[in-house]
């Protein structure tokens, strides 16, 4: 029963993100909505690890988040001009 709560609820948090990247006013904000589904994504493989007690989600996991986090501080020092 938990399982589904929480796949229902990050279901809506994917929803809520990837409107927030359609709509958002400023490039700022589809930046931070675009760290954001990163972020989700990798609490879903993280789920996904634990669900299917599959170790291998869990590498995932970590490989796609330390890739999120640098591609958003790329993207983050271009917007600034820093590069």
């Amino acid at each position: 029963m938990i399982n589904y709560i929480s796949l229902i609820l990050i279901g809506i948090a994917v929803f809520l993100s990837f409107i927030r990247l359609l709509i958002g006013p400023t490039s700022s904000d589809r930046l931070l909505a675009s760290d954001t589904l990163a972020t989700i994504t990798t609490a879903l493989l993280v789920f996904m690890a634990v669900f299917f007690d599959r170790l291998i989600y869990m590498d995932v996991a970590i490989v796609y988040a330390v890739l999120g986090f640098v591609g958003i501080v790329t993207v983050a020092r271009y917007m600034e001009g820093g590069i």
